[in-house]
């Protein structure tokens, strides 16, 4: 498609591929005609002959340099050089002189004029002002030759018909072209939006997991108590701080695994759990698997220490065959029933199976109580660009992961999320595993879909071409010369029947064609046989010394009708009936006796300049069907690969910025200050200030989920976080719920979750619907002090203001808030 007067990558090699091939077929003829030329002339001409097809052959010697090594050469002088070949040929005419001399000259200037038309393709007024100098070179051959010096209007009226439909062609080529690029750019655009979308969300997931692996987890510790050493915190926050900090996405480089493994932190004090590693490395793989494996690894080290009841570990790592890496870790602790986790949790299914989901891998975890755990991470290279591709499937899924404490909050993301090749979680008994399709096999196929749509369109475009040709060329070539030769046949009537036996394998053809379907195999073998037994019945009743000749209408225009009906087949079928057209009539004309040699010399340059015309014609398309589209297909992917690529990274970019900005006026302050010591863990206000935020984070976490309530759920998650610091908290819900856009959803939970998080002893949470309206509110009991200064949560961009009124009041030491949203008349409300 052209893009503000750029060609689509269909069109530019259409017109490459004509370009070179017109040169190629120019080139070829102007060479054997010339050699040929030489060998005719007389040997007092010779040297005449030579000193005009010299220059001729010399510069097309140049444009077959030029298409294998471009050069700085301006189009004006190859113009010129292109110029002066036809008219060298035409001027070498009455050198040569003879019947076999003008037939060589009419065959080269025919020809080149219309290989003019494919080389000039993109500029046609350069290629029509060459076709002119064709023109002028017949002229002067006609001319200079002649003894009368008259001209012969047939071969100038032929070489114009043949310059239109060269054009025509070209035009019907590229428009089929363009309608194939117009069309991939559509689906381009499409798949475009799809993964900029898909590798949002996985971004989004890897940014969610790291917060649940560093902030959150830190936050909800100093949250719970008082009484422990804190000497791990201030370069944990400062850890936290930069993994938030560093920009999230897919990594394209190479990492060793074994080496990442090496590194994986076991703990300090008491919470260390010491890793037995039997790792067999190298591990060589790229980073995005890489580190998913390491960051979920770390995950479940941690997991052990807090949930496993045990201080000891084995981690495994090894190569499969087939280019494949399995991670396992086990341990030998209480384990658990992953069935009764809850739906909520996230550590497993976010921050290990999430991960490996989002770069192609499978996670598997098995377990039962008193049985330990497993936990085992595979990864295998399929050949393809690990990415994120979102299926937009959502299947059932379950967190099957150890039950959590403050730190294993569990996320699960829809089975479809990712694009993982297999993503496996299993409990004690049954195993569950979702299949999804993988990028690299949707990008293969969409690759195969593009190149066969590509050849689809070419292919009508080649068929229309070669049916324009046969249409014009029966009905004024061919038509004039049956008419003014109906003495010379034997009988006459054998030739009209085959005339209009020819219109009948156009019209059932073109039928088939023009509706946009392919010929039927049954039409195509009536028609094909129907051809050569036209081409048969004109040379059998045709006087031999009449072959190629004037008289003889179906030899030059059979052809065109074998190459339309061919055209989708490889080129060796239309080779093999060219063979049989030209083995039809060369056995009629021996049959009547060998013919001289002047004459059979006459003979193959007629059948050079018809048939060989027509092969290389064939020839063409079928490289334009056969190697083009598949190139074509192939850049195209390439291009869009590129401004996928600069489309996600731009997304990301953006999309980092406004996460780091939306916690730089509430979790950034809390992990400086505690990193450096100006907030003290003792300190309870900081402890409240932590709970806060760890219950904005565990609703943050609650957004994806695909429930049928997404305010409850979200509410529940800052319930539970409350209910972990000791709080007894009763929830009630009156109404039918509605549905809420997620901006709204932030600022109607907010409030609930800053009274929550500082209320000491009981909390009440209350969510009532109305047709017209939502309020949620919150009753604390033993709320700490300040508890109407806490910052409410920074929105994300946002489409419109939401319309959130807050009310909050304190009597003693408890404390009431209360957001209510209004909902409009029509809402057109956009869901997360």
């Amino acid at each position: 498609m052209r893009r503000g007067g750029h060609e689509g990558t269909s069109e530019r090699l259409v017109n490459r591929t004509v370009e070179r091939y017109g040169v190629w077929l120019r080139s070829t003829v102007v060479l054997l005609c010339g050699a040929l030329g030489l060998v005719w002339a007389d040997a007092a001409d010779v040297p005449l002959a030579l000193a005009l097809l010299a220059p001729a052959v010399l510069a097309c010697g140049v444009r077959l340099w030029a298409l294998r090594r471009p050069l700085p050469i301006p189009l004006a002088l190859l113009w010129t050089l292109d110029a002066a070949v036809v008219l060298l040929m035409g001027l070498s005419q009455p050198v040569l002189d003879g019947e076999g001399g003008n037939a060589m000259v009419e065959v080269a200037v025919g020809i080149s004029v219309i290989a003019f038309q494919f080389e000039w393709a993109t500029r046609p007024m350069a290629g029509a002002a060459l076709a002119g100098a064709g023109v002028v070179a017949c002229v002067l051959g006609d001319v200079l030759s002649s003894s009368e010096h008259d001209l012969d209007v047939v071969p100038l009226v032929r070489v114009l018909i043949q310059v239109g439909l060269s054009r025509a062609g070209y035009l019907i080529v590229r428009a089929r072209a363009r309608a194939a690029d117009r069309s991939a750019a559509v689906r381009a655009a499409l798949r475009r939006e799809a993964d900029v979308a898909a590798a949002r969300r996985a971004t989004e997931r890897e940014y969610l997991a790291t917060l649940h692996d560093t902030a959150s987890a830190t936050l909800l510790m100093v949250s719970q108590g008082d009484s422990r050493d804190w000497s791990w915190l201030p370069p944990r926050a400062k850890q936290d701080l930069e993994a938030l900090s560093a920009m999230p996405g897919f990594e394209t480089g190479s990492v060793d695994l074994a080496a990442l493994l090496g590194c994986v932190p076991e703990g300090e004090g008491q919470a260390r759990v010491r890793l037995t590693t039997h790792i067999e490395g190298p591990l060589t793989m790229p980073s995005g698997p890489g580190l998913a494996i390491f960051n979920g690894v770390r995950e479940a080290v941690t997991n052990v220490s807090r949930h496993a009841g045990v201080r000891e570990a084995e981690l495994r790592a090894w190569r499969e065959e087939g280019n494949g890496v399995v991670v396992e870790l086990s341990d030998a602790g209480r384990g658990f029933d992953p069935d009764s986790v809850p739906v909520r949790r996230r550590g497993i299914s976010g921050s290990i199976i999430g991960r490996m989901r989002a770069v192609e891998g499978t996670a598997s975890i098995i377990s039962r109580p008193g049985a330990g755990t497993r936990v085992r991470w595979r990864w295998h290279d399929r050949g393809g660009v690990p990415q994120a591709h979102d299926q937009d499937r959502v299947p059932q899924a379950h967190d099957r992961g150890r039950v959590p404490q403050a730190h294993d909050h569990g996320r699960v993301p829809p089975a479809g999320d990712g694009a993982g090749q297999a993503t496996e979680v299993r409990g004690p008994a049954a195993g569950q595993a979702t299949e999804v399709p993988g990028p690299a096999a949707r990008t293969l196929a969409e690759h195969t879909a593009a190149v066969r749509f590509i050849r689809g369109q070419l292919l009508i475009g080649a068929q229309l071409v070669a049916l324009l040709i046969c249409l014009v060329w029966q009905f004024t070539i061919s038509l004039r010369r049956l008419v003014a030769h109906q003495d010379v046949y034997h009988p006459a009537w054998p030739q009209t029947a085959a005339f209009v036996c020819l219109v009948a394998v156009a019209a059932a053809g073109g039928a088939s064609l023009l509706r946009g379907r392919r010929i039927p195999p049954g039409v195509r073998g009536w028609c094909l046989g129907s051809v050569l037994a036209v081409s048969a019945v004109s040379a059998y009743t045709l006087p031999p010394h009449h072959a190629t000749g004037p008289a003889d209408w179906a030899f030059g225009v059979v052809g065109w009708h074998a190459l339309f009906l061919l055209a989708d087949l490889r080129v060796r079928w239309y080779a093999a009936f060219l063979g049989a057209h030209i083995g039809i009539n060369a056995a009629a004309v021996v049959g009547h006796g060998a013919p001289p040699a002047a004459e059979a010399a006459v003979l193959g340059i007629a059948t050079v300049g018809s048939c060989g015309l027509q092969f290389a014609i064939g020839a063409l398309m079928t490289h334009l069907l056969r190697d083009t589209a598949p190139a074509a297909g192939s850049a195209a992917a390439r291009e869009e690969e590129l401004r996928t690529r600069e489309r996600i990274h731009e997304h990301l970019q953006s999309d980092h910025k406004e996460r780091y900005r939306a916690l730089t006026a509430t979790t950034v302050p809390l992990l400086v200050g505690l990193g450096h010591g100006v907030l003290s863990p003792h300190d309870e206000e900081v402890r409240l200030r932590c709970g806060v935020e760890g219950a904005r984070m565990r609703r943050l976490f609650a957004e994806g989920d695909a429930v049928a309530d997404p305010l409850l759920n979200e509410l529940r998650a800052c319930v539970e976080v409350a209910e972990h610091q000791g709080v007894t908290v009763s929830l009630a819900v009156r109404g039918q719920p509605g549905e809420v856009p997620v901006e709204i959803r932030r600022e109607l939970i907010d409030p609930v979750a800053v009274t929550l998080g500082r209320t000491r002893s009981a909390a009440r949470v209350t969510v009532v619907w109305t047709p017209g309206a939502v309020r949620v509110s919150a009753v604390g009991v033993d709320c700490a002090d300040d508890c109407t200064e806490a910052a409410a949560v920074p929105s994300q961009r946002r489409a419109a203001e939401p319309q959130v009124s807050v009310v909050r009041t304190r009597r003693g030491e408890s404390m009431w808030a209360e957001a209510s949203w209004s909902r409009p008349a029509s809402p057109e409300v956009a869901l997360p």
